[in-house]
């Protein structure tokens, strides 16, 4: 799409949402803006699909996620990364490393500075030179000891209209909340009392996108992200940006709006930035974030105008709920009925995360029996379950706060062999699957609850947001025995074992195979010659026989990517919690 046609959508957007007398007095505004960001030298011909094309695993980590005395925790992630990931992982997701107020980040005091234990803004460009770097973009609210909050109670322009202010008698009952908290809080203005609108917490206020301003300053930290090296940006909670009183207040036509502006104007002042979406609802609503048909592109760039990547939230439960069950049935009629509806586009596949694991998305696809059997499998291994508000006034299940490696752990088990494997099948899985794979720093060394933490803050997240001192945490790899050390050279098999194969590029084609009922079968597909992987991971805890038809196997059979193993007949033997990646053609 040309730079014409990307500044008429732009402006057909700012009309659409604030009315042709604003966009007149925005225009030049906006214009002065991204043509102080624009980069001499880029390539104009560079899209999203050439970054998408590049991406093979992600890790999504905190800057301080492994830590050195004395030395900035940038620093100290780039070293671990370059001895212990060099090559296997492509992008980096950077939890919000911003000065915070609570939230472990995401109550951002400040959007454009580091924060001081983390680092410089010149520490990070260490860190991407070895991958592409996702930044968090915390846009749906701001701390309330940001600036901005403060000289809002100071009542100064143009800050006085940057929040929400609501009167508390109104009726907010339709609204959709993630929280099981008021969704207003009191603060004392040099005005008096007001009640602004908090979704998430009372440090941490939303925005009032209503006021063209602040979303001027949005699109300015977002051009800042990208001229730091950002080149990907995920827009955290933005389902909720947008506030009409007598509407639930998510997926609102103008939050949609405000997506395909942003992805505009990245379109104009650095076209090579992903966009990706962070919105943990059921699977249609999450899977509108891709945008409507963007016209006159070629086949290759065939794309929406709103994300290119978008979170895969329905997969976390569902394979929560295959290997409670061993059974694949749920999980394989799911995945057999996803695709992206644009070829530049691709899912980001994920299970484990600092979030806990959302249960909104397996609405639909669970009973409430199943949904429920995994709330009690929570609360057995240790975990802790957060519940939101419904219009009702009801609390529901909003989500299991457990690392992942305890949730699918017997109580007490003590083969960790069989723990390990069990855990590992749960990865192969998402590394299997069509799209981006994100691996959870914590998962990568099979962390346990960090039942400390929570009594440490109070909050049911801290259970999965443990940090490492850097000389325990090598201590414990050295130690082939240990849990950190087996899961850590387990992972290391499979992503040697998948980077380098171009079946496993992010776009290329999936067939979901229905073997047996216990066996995920994912067939993998790309290249001019058709290489191609046929997955298969055991969930159950005993063998299983499998027969495969010739057709999968092909004449010359196929060769096991993680053991070098042929195999050639169609009978296949796959051990408790097994992967095979049989590669051929």
């Amino acid at each position: 799409m040309s730079r014409k046609e990307s500044l008429d959508r732009i402006r057909e957007y700012l009309q659409r949402l604030y009315g042709d007398l604003q966009t007149q007095q925005l225009w030049p505004r906006l214009m002065d803006l991204m043509d102080s960001y624009r980069r001499e030298g880029k390539d104009p011909g560079k899209t999203p699909v050439d970054t998408l094309q590049n991406l093979g695993a992600l890790l999504i980590t905190y800057g301080d996620q492994f830590q050195v005395p004395d030395q900035s925790h940038f620093t100290t992630l780039a070293e671990f990364i370059s001895e212990y990931l060099e090559g296997l992982i492509s992008a980096v997701h950077l939890l919000p490393f911003f000065p915070y107020s609570s939230d472990d980040g995401f109550s951002v005091i400040n959007y454009k500075e580091v924060h001081p234990d983390f680092g410089s803004w010149d520490d990070l460009l260490q860190l991407g030179r070895c991958c592409y770097l996702m930044f968090d973009a915390v846009v749906n609210h701001v701390s309330r000891e940001s600036e901005w909050f403060q000289k809002y109670l100071q009542k100064v322009p143009p800050y006085r209209d940057y929040f929400i202010e609501v009167d508390p008698g109104v009726d907010l009952s339709q609204v959709v909340r993630p929280r099981a908290r008021p969704l207003l809080t009191e603060v004392q203005t040099a005005e008096g009392p007001a009640w602004v609108w908090t979704t998430f917490s009372t440090d941490q206020i939303d925005l009032n996108y209503k006021n063209p301003q602040v979303l001027l300053e949005i699109i300015d930290v977002l051009l800042f992200y990208v001229s730091r090296g950002a080149r990907i940006i995920r827009l955290d909670a933005i389902a909720f940006l947008w506030k009409e009183i007598g509407t639930p207040c998510i997926h609102l036509p103008q939050t949609h709006l405000v997506i395909k502006l942003m992805r505009a104007v990245l379109d104009v002042v650095e076209p090579e930035v992903i966009l990706i979406t962070e919105t943990n609802v059921p699977q249609e609503e999450n899977s509108s974030y891709f945008g409507e048909p963007l016209g006159n592109s070629s086949d290759r760039n065939t794309a929406g105008d709103e994300a290119q990547m978008v979170y895969q939230f329905p997969l976390a439960p569902l394979i929560l709920h295959t290997f409670r069950t061993g059974n694949t049935e749920v999980l394989t009629d799911w995945a057999s009925t996803i695709a992206v509806p644009y070829d530049s586009a691709a899912f980001l596949n994920f299970i484990a995360s600092h979030d806990g694991i959302g249960l909104r998305p397996a609405e639909g696809l669970l009973t409430e029996a199943e949904i429920q059997a995994l709330v009690d499998q929570t609360l057995a291994r240790g975990g802790r379950v957060s519940y939101r508000s419904g219009p009702d006034g009801n609390k529901s299940v909003y989500e299991l706060n457990i690392t992942l490696f305890d949730m699918l752990t017997d109580p007490g088990e003590a083969d960790l062999e069989k723990s390990v494997a069990r855990f590992m099948a749960s990865q192969a899985i998402m590394l299997s699957l069509a799209g981006v794979p994100a691996i959870y720093a914590l998962s990568l060394f099979g962390a346990p609850n960090n039942q400390g933490e929570v009594e440490n803050t109070g909050r049911a997240r801290s259970i999965n947001r443990q940090k490492y001192v850097l000389s325990d945490l090598e201590q414990a790899l050295a130690d082939p025995s240990s849990r950190a050390a087996r899961v850590f050279s387990a992972y290391r098999q499979l992503l040697k074992a998948r980077k380098d194969h171009p079946a496993f590029h992010p776009l290329a084609s999936q067939q979901v195979l229905k073997l047996d009922s216990r066996i995920v079968a994912v067939l993998r597909t790309a290249g001019e010659g058709r290489e191609s992987v046929l997955c298969l991971i055991n969930v159950a805890a005993e063998p299983v026989e499998l027969q495969v038809e010739d057709s999968l196997l092909g004449p010359r059979g196929r060769v096991d990517l993680l053991t070098g193993t042929p195999y050639r007949s169609g009978r296949l033997a796959l051990d408790p919690f097994q992967t095979l990646w049989l590669s051929g053609k």
